[in-house]
């Protein structure tokens, strides 16, 4: 009797599962395992809706699985239906119509939902998180050219959205609680000259700012704050975090982290505390690449990695998880922006160059000869600064040894390539992947009905 899969969850992760499953079986001669997909939404794409909103892409371009595509792969596709609770004991999820799923082993790959923050009014017309791609046709509704645009939150998640907002020719505001722009992502000095980028392009910036309620006035949102004047806006977009979709496990003894942001629990081959279920994603508290450490890395990266992982160990393999590398990389009005691993530590040795007239920044952070994080900032046009984002994110997750490159770096932080050179990254990194292989995902049909 073939193995019963059971993938709960239809986004990066999920899908990655599916196609990993899939290709295991067709390299080793297995015949096809029953795989059931439950997915709340059609499968899609969460990264591309930037470009959605943008318009560079259609709709059509967001679905990562049509159905023909679920078809060409064997899949049940239960989409539509949401898990309402598991029972690994039984091997069973039940769905929100009560009907029941059977498995021999599944992941739980439900990722997260936008949390609006808690403001009296927040949940009025006019008002849109920008997460799903219902989410995304409201924003293009409600947002013509010359719109007033008030995003509430200046974290990552909205920044991946700002250039689409000022290309369909909206006026945009950006109001953030925190002292800087970006908090959880760049230092103060980065942040100083992001916030500096934005304003030259004609995007204002409130940061310490408390939005107190948002009222309907006039057909307008009209946001007021502890501080500071009221503002006005035709559509106001909140960015204020997500949360993981894990209520719906309470009783099933699956173990959660208590600590926030929470997340289930696994070990190295992505496990939760029951074997037969794995977890994956945003819902996965995994080993962080740099430490160690047990992290929520809800970026999607560390999604596609957990799913080809998880997808093998379902498959029969023994895949171990070397860990993600926490990274977050926007462009912000053609200005590049990232940071890699532990890039605020304290503890760590730090060197940091800035070329303010030139928006340019660097912050490198060690720990003995080890680089354990950067942050960098420069005009995309700069072909130093695309280059270099990749030379950091490579010096960090391979962990090289840089102590006789130390005294270079620290007199010069801008100049990473003789030593990303010197010291074979590249032929360190070409050989590090997932599974051991190449990715060959199965083939699709050459027409895929929509």
């Amino acid at each position: 009797m073939p193995a019963r899969h059971l993938i709960i969850g239809g986004g990066t992760a999920g899908m990655n599962a599916i196609r990993t499953i899939r290709e295991e079986e067709r390299i080793r001669g297995m015949d096809p395992s029953e795989i059931t997909l439950v997915s709340a939404e059609r499968p899609y794409s969460r990264m591309v809706l930037p470009y959605y909103l943008w318009g560079t892409i259609s709709e059509s371009h967001v679905y990562t699985a049509p159905p023909a595509a679920l078809t060409a792969w064997k899949v049940k596709a239960l989409v539509g239906r949401r898990a309402k609770a598991l029972d690994p004991a039984a091997r069973t999820l039940t769905l929100d119509d009560d009907a029941k799923v059977e498995y021999d082993d599944c992941l739980i790959a439900t990722g997260s939902r936008a949390a609006k923050a808690p403001i009296p009014g927040a949940d009025g017309p006019g008002i849109h998180c920008f997460w799903t791609l219902d989410e995304a046709k409201s924003v293009i509704a409600g947002m013509p050219p010359g719109s007033r645009v008030v995003m509430v939150g200046a974290g990552f998640i909205a920044f991946t959205i700002l250039n689409a907002i000022l290309a369909r020719g909206a006026k945009l505001t950006i109001v953030e609680v925190a002292p800087r722009i970006l908090p959880r992502m760049v230092d103060d000095a980065c942040a100083g000259i992001v916030q500096g980028w934005l304003e030259d392009h004609d995007v204002a910036v409130r940061t310490g700012a408390t939005v107190t309620r948002i009222e309907q006035v006039g057909g307008k949102r009209k946001l007021s704050f502890k501080k500071g004047d009221p503002l006005t806006a035709d559509l106001v977009i909140m960015a204020t975090g997500i949360r993981t979709n894990l209520e719906w496990l309470q009783g099933s003894g699956i173990e959660t982290a208590a600590e926030a942001p929470g997340g289930i629990v696994v070990d190295d081959h992505l496990r939760s505390s029951v074997k037969t279920v794995y977890a994956a994603g945003d819902v996965a508290r995994g080993r962080n690449l740099v430490t160690g450490l047990a992290e929520v890395h809800a970026i999607e990266p560390t999604a596609q990695e957990h799913g080809r992982v998880v997808g093998a160990n379902m498959a029969g393999r023994d895949v171990a998880y070397r860990g993600s590398l926490l990274m977050n990389i926007v462009e912000v009005a053609h200005l590049d922006v990232a940071s890699f691993g532990q890039w605020e530590d304290p503890k760590a040795e730090v060197y940091t160059a800035r070329r303010s007239g030139r928006s340019e920044y660097r912050k490198l952070l060690f720990h003995g000869g080890r680089l354990t994080g950067a942050v960098i900032c420069g005009p995309a046009e700069a072909v130093w600064t695309t280059n270099d984002v990749g030379m950091l994110k490579g010096l960090v997750s391979s962990g090289v040894d840089l102590s006789t490159w130390k005294a270079h770096l620290k007199a010069n932080p801008f100049d990473v390539k003789p030593a990303f050179i010197a010291l074979h990254t590249t032929s360190r990194l070409l050989p590090e992947t997932i599974l051991g292989r190449p990715s060959q995902s199965p083939q699709l049909p050459q027409t895929v009905a929509l």
